[in-house]
């Protein structure tokens, strides 16, 4: 046992029972801190305090905050995890695993318990006998997927009371987004029907609202009913689209939902697919918090839990990317949700594991996007720059920023990058290529002074024109590198005669920020708006700087290439490399494809082919 903990606490958790239940543990505030369920209670709290064995980060961290544990008693291990997550959802305790803003997801709502049924956006699931498709991951989500079945299947969205008599029928019914209820302008059995198909559309059964639809087409062209058969037509031609895009993205069979994470720190983002009728009908991603330190297959367990605790549907399958716990006890809860078995897999091979890799790779762009946007909100922005501003103790806000960068492969094809950031934001219209032109081996300091030295000279050289993007002055210099590569920069700068500019080198290995004169760097947490800035503008220098000099070196690989074929001169050169744009794809051309480049003769175009 600790020493640490609290004795009372530790003669607390001997004398919790051993059956199964929830335990939640309260800080010295009371605050619920975290909620977790167990087979036997007084066996799984004591694990915590135990020092025999290695514990995770968040335990490590998490046990000397514990200041009480209650519990609950339950008659299975279903019964505790049901009420689990209820308590999770309401507490949203700081350790655990948790889907951001669950409790606000939004859902679609049919409300079948009318006459002529709304379909409408609400974030409250409720027995009211409308039918309910969600959760969605955000409101422009559902927003988005209520504009496509609107365009596919008009339906009245508005409160009007339909026995009141109205003059006439609101815009909606002019753009034919509303069959106009109101004016009896549908009977209550068409306006039903389409309905129907728009729920059949929403379970992903697209292919059986197509026949539907094509039959009603065809009973209306035996009525001479011309002008709705035409409005059905384009109906089956939307339909259709849609089931084109979904055939696209999937071999795998069945129904199917299939979930995968990337996670980063403190954060995880789940991206779910949503397969019926073998194809994938849509897709959701979620955002989730306190997963630092937490196992993939902890994670995945978490997520698992909280999304199809709201879910309004459970199909008959589910892959996840990573095994989870408690598997027997969540499919035997799921089953009877959607009530029959439900099969949960982590596929190792084949077509299903493909598609979770697939999923996977959505999800990290997906967490990618989220990290981004996080970092690219105005007020993280403001924070930034601020932040920036007092640390390194500048006179204003650093509202320009310019990060430089080099790139090259033992000095060949060597490249540098000026990347502008105003405002905390891209400024892409002024960004820079240097061609390296005065090095022919691999020396990173001097080529950056080199960089350095052109662009501040044309700085001196434009008359501080305010029309030329040279000659403004950055309010912060960012250089990719440590100290040494800080110095020789400040060197090229004196030679240039500026000398009133903060610069800086952030250092990649320790993320270290190195000044001017300063013997020890400055280190910001991980999680500093300030230092997030700094990453993304060194990393976009980075990116910026590989993309310009894979292209240089592309251009040079392909025209050395082509040196050692006698009889290939510049013009000649040229021409090919227009045609065919790399030597790869010459090797692929035939001896007629070659002979048709203007100079190249039959003769010549053998010749290209035997020396490549």
């Amino acid at each position: 046992m600790n020493d640490s903990i609290d004795s009372q606490l530790i003669e607390k958790v001997a004398r919790l029972p051993e059956n199964p239940g929830v335990y939640i543990m309260r800080d010295c505030a009371g605050k619920i801190i975290y909620v977790g369920k167990a087979i036997n209670l007084k066996n799984r709290a004591r694990s915590y305090f135990n020092t025999s064995q290695e514990q995770s980060f968040k335990i490590v961290h998490m046990v000397p905050r514990i200041n009480d544990i209650e519990y609950f008693i339950t008659a299975t291990e279903e019964e505790a995890l049901i009420l689990e997550l209820n308590l999770i959802k309401r507490h949203k305790p700081y350790y655990n695993v948790r889907l951001k803003d669950d409790k606000t997801f939004p859902y679609l709502k049919i409300s079948l318990n009318e006459d002529y049924p709304r379909v409408q956006i609400t974030r409250k699931l409720e027995d009211d006998g409308a039918r309910y498709f969600g959760p969605f991951s955000s409101a422009y989500s559902v927003r988005q997927t209520l504009k496509t079945i609107k365009e596919i299947f008009p339906f009245r969205s508005c409160s009007i009371d339909l026995n009141k008599k109205i003059g006439r029928p609101c815009l909606e019914y002019d753009i034919h987004k509303c069959p106009g209820p109101c004016i009896n302008a549908v009977s209550r059995e068409e306006y039903t029907e389409s309905i129907k198909r728009l729920i059949l559309f929403l379970e992903g059964k697209q292919e059986k609202v197509v026949r539907q639809l094509e039959n009603s087409m065809q009973q209306a062209v035996s009525k001479l009913e011309y002008e709705k058969a035409a409005i059905l037509r384009d109906r089956i031609k939307a339909v259709k689209e849609v089931i084109n895009w979904q055939k696209l993205a999937t071999t795998v069979k069945g129904e199917q939902d299939v979930i995968a994470f990337a996670q980063d720190k403190d954060m995880a983002y789940a991206q779910v697919f949503f397969i019926r009728g073998s194809r994938i009908i849509g897709r959701e991603g979620f955002a989730m918090q306190g997963t630092q330190s937490e196992e993939p297959g902890q994670v995945m367990t978490d997520f698992v839990k909280q999304f199809y605790s709201s879910a309004t549907y459970v199909p008959s399958l589910i892959l996840l990317q990573y095994p989870i716990t408690d598997k027997a006890v969540i499919e035997s809860w799921l089953g009877k949700k959607r009530g029959s078995a439900v099969q949960i897999q982590s596929p190792v091979r084949g077509n299903k594991k493909q598609l979770v890799e697939t999923v996977a790779v959505n999800a990290r762009r997906g967490l990618d996007e989220l990290k981004i946007k996080q970092i690219s909100s105005q007020n993280n922005i403001d924070t930034a720059m601020e932040e920036l501003q007092q640390v390194l103790d500048m006179p204003s806000l650093p509202l320009r920023i310019e990060g430089y960068d080099i790139s090259n492969i033992q000095g060949k094809s060597a490249v540098g990058s000026m990347v502008v950031f105003e405002k905390g934001r891209p400024k892409t219209s002024h960004y820079r290529r240097f061609k390296i032109k005065t090095l022919q081996q691999p020396n990173d300091f001097a080529m950056m002074q080199e960089v350095i030295k052109r662009r501040f000279g044309r700085y001196k050289d434009t008359n501080k024109e305010p029309a030329n993007t040279w000659g403004i002055i950055p309010d912060l210099i960012l250089i990719d590198g440590g100290k040494g590569q800080l110095n020789s920069v400040m060197e090229a700068l004196k030679e240039t005669g500026i000398y009133a500019l903060t610069i800086i080198g952030l250092a990649k290995e320790n993320e270290e920020i190195f000044t001017p004169g300063a013997s020890l760097p400055i280190i910001l947490p991980k999680s500093s708006p300030a230092l997030q800035l700094l990453q993304r503008i060194r990393d976009e220098s980075h990116r910026f700087a590989i993309g310009y000099h894979h292209n240089l070196h592309k251009k040079q690989t392909f025209v050395s290439a082509l040196e050692a074929v006698p009889g290939i001169g510049p013009t000649r050169k040229k021409a090919l490399l227009k045609k065919f744009g790399s030597v790869a794809e010459i090797k692929e051309a035939s001896v007629e494809e070659l002979s048709s480049v203007n100079g190249i003769t039959p003769p010549l175009a053998q010749k290209i082919k035997q020396y490549l």
